[in-house]
């Protein structure tokens, strides 16, 4: 009775003690951990936010110092400012109200009526800054312009105590272009107070959701000092909190110490999940915070509901599983104890242990006389068991092996099979092409001869340059459809590969192409480093060249800037050149990325055959070469041809024989 005494209250409590009170201190911890993480989650939303707004403010920094700049390097400027100063003072009010400045102005920066801070905005010819300027500032350089950036302060709930009640500066975007050998500067400044338009874009950039709507309950803020100057927060409905100050907390941390705020706090009249970072001037002082957030009531409401219903579901469970384990589990301790002692005995190893006949009843003495069954059948297919596991982890082993391998020759059957196809395409059109581009060029040879003989002695010297281009040119051609028709066969391409210099060969390439260039209004930029010398054939590498140009120049069909650097470059320990060529146009899709080396891939459908990349990519990599292309999102495509330096591929190539 003792030991069963012992076994009832035990299996009680096991049974109760999780229930009772495990159950509710695992609960209690996981919903601590839950909304410390909850909590987590918000500060981590509202700094992403916040990055999000400091970006935007940026790249609108940066957008009105290109603007400005445009308008300094402009045909437009320059004719006006060649026509005197009413032509020119005209021209200047119509590109301010196009950009939408507050002002633009070309100032001597020599004179003194230039306000300090737009003359050190002057002398900084990088980006867009942030400048303060006072009502008498403001006044000189435009009229009106102060009246608009005056604020009335309004008392607000915790902000620090001023004795001021109009905040009468005004924060500006400010950006320049210095023309140093005049002496002056076309200075362009947009005024951030009361510019609602500018803070209602930034918050639709941050708070939109995924079905296009701007979350309501998102805010962003720009202030001048600790007062709201720009906002979409609001003091009532319809009317933005414009002159409420921050609270004094928020302040001291942020303008004070210069730090970024990440936490609740107290916005006007109400709790947000608020970020704040601070603005500088042009010479580094704080003059301004950032501000995202939003209200905390939503999500605490969230939050706190899950709780409670958390604490329901486990109170209703309780109420409901206490009494019934107690009614069920009267009777069930003896039988219980016996199967129990029994199960211990199998699980130690002795697979003989049986309860025997029991005087158990119902569902308990059948689980009992089940149980003995069941170790019969356990011992007897323990056998069978122990038998059958000897041979089937080899068995398993050796057909997953099986299957790798044929899983790794249907690929590469499958690969070449592609291959194969696409080649066979290649040399089933090459011979009509190569026909077809060869007839021409006879003709074109034969009558550039037939020009030669027919012209004077000093006609032809001074025709010389061009003819001999003419006769360069068409003797490429044919090297070219050369190069097509053996593009099916790589290993008869045995040109004699010469020592080449990556400046000069982009030199020679860019003259070639300069129609093109110039056909799509394509800007050209150029950056050449010392660089080792390679091997390859040199009308080869023309090629590739020129067809990684012509390719970015269609591109850009609007427009754009085409740059190419070359310099030295170390790919897996082995030292050589590189050749970047980069564009401004729309970029490869990622899907279509992987693939622009494939023979027929194109983007230019209707234009493109695509085998330009193909074979440059043949060529490239007969003489060592790696070609490869980025393409970031939002950004054109980069193309880089690295080849190995010239004495290193010789010494491989003695190492190889």
């Amino acid at each position: 009775m003792r030991a069963l005494g012992s076994v009832r209250w035990r299996l009680l409590l096991i049974a109760l003690l999780p229930l009772v009170v495990l159950l509710p201190l695992l609960l209690g911890v996981t919903m601590q951990r839950w909304t410390q993480r909850y909590d987590d989650l918000l500060i981590a939303k509202v700094a992403s936010d916040l990055r999000i707004a400091e970006q935007y403010f940026g790249r609108i920094e940066a957008t009105q110092a290109a603007a400005v700049a445009a308008v300094a390097q402009s045909v437009g400027f320059a004719e006006a400012n060649g026509q005197g100063p009413q032509a020119l003072g005209q021209y200047l009010t119509a590109e301010r109200d196009r950009l939408g400045l507050d002002f633009l102005i070309w100032e001597n920066m020599s004179e003194d009526g230039l306000p300090a801070p737009l003359l050190q905005a002057a002398q900084v010819t990088r980006g867009g800054n942030l400048v303060l300027l006072d009502a008498p500032d403001m006044d000189a350089i435009a009229t009106g312009v102060s009246d608009r950036a005056a604020i009335p302060l309004v008392p607000t709930e915790a902000a620090r105590p001023i004795t001021r009640n109009v905040e009468s500066r005004g924060l500006f975007i400010v950006a320049a272009h210095q023309v140093p050998a005049r002496d002056r500067a076309l200075i362009g400044g947009r005024l951030l107070n009361r510019n609602l338009d500018f803070i209602d874009t930034m918050n639709a950039l941050v708070y939109r959701s995924e079905a296009g709507e701007i979350s309501r309950s998102g805010t962003t803020t720009l202030f001048l000092d600790d007062v709201r100057v720009s906002t979409n927060v609001r003091l009532f409905e319809g009317a933005r909190a414009l002159g409420t100050r921050v609270s004094e907390a928020v302040w001291q941390k942020v303008m004070q110490r210069g730090e970024t705020w990440l936490d609740r706090a107290f916005v006007v009249n109400n709790w947000y999940i608020s970020g704040y970072v601070p603005l500088t001037d042009i010479s580094g002082a704080r003059i301004g915070m950032l501000y995202t957030g939003f209200l905390e009531a939503p999500f605490t409401a969230q939050r706190n509901a899950t709780i409670l219903t958390l604490i329901a579901a486990f109170v209703a469970v309780l109420c409901l599983s206490v009494p019934i384990f107690l009614r069920l589990a009267r009777g069930i301790f003896a039988p219980l104890e016996q199967m129990t002692a029994t199960m211990a005995r199998a699980e130690a190893g002795d697979l003989n242990a049986r309860i025997g006949p029991t005087e158990a009843q119902g569902e308990i003495g059948t689980v009992a006389r089940h149980l003995d069954r069941l170790l019969d059948q356990v011992e007897v297919r323990d056998a069978a068991l122990r038998g059958y596991a000897d041979n089937l982890g080899d068995l398993v082993d050796q057909r997953t092996a099986e299957l790798q391998e044929a899983n790794q020759k249907l690929e590469a059957t499958f690969a070449q099979l592609v291959m194969a196809e696409k080649l066979a395409s290649v040399g089933e059109i090459t011979a009509g092409v190569a026909h077809e581009i060869n007839n021409p060029v006879a003709v074109i040879q034969g009558n550039l001869e037939v020009i030669r003989m027919r012209l004077a002695p000093d006609q032809q010297a001074e025709l010389k340059t061009e003819m001999d281009l003419i006769d360069a040119q068409t003797h490429r051609i044919n090297i070219i459809v050369g190069k097509l028709l053996n593009f099916t066969r790589p290993d008869e391409m045995s040109d004699l590969t010469v020592l080449l210099d990556a400046a000069r060969a982009v030199d020679d390439a860019l003259i070639l192409v300069a129609a093109d260039l110039r056909k799509h209004n394509i800007k050209t930029v150029v950056n050449h480093a010392p660089s080792p010398q390679f091997r390859m054939v040199e009308t080869e590498l023309q090629q590739v060249l020129v067809n990684l140009a012509i390719n970015a120049a269609q591109a850009m069909e609007d427009g754009g800037t085409l740059t190419i650097t070359t310099g030295p470059e170390t790919r897996g320990g082995v030292a050589g050149t590189e050749i970047r060529v980069v564009d401004t146009g729309p970029g490869i899709a990622p899907e279509k990325l992987g693939h622009v080396f494939d023979p027929f891939m194109t983007t230019k459908l209707g234009t493109g055959s695509g085998l330009g990349l193909s074979i440059s990519q043949a060529l490239v990599s007969r003489c060592g070469g790696l070609i490869s292309v980025e393409s970031p999102q939002g950004a054109g495509a980069c193309f880089s041809v690295w080849f190995p330096k010239a004495d290193i591929l010789t010494k491989q190539a003695v190492s190889a024989s």
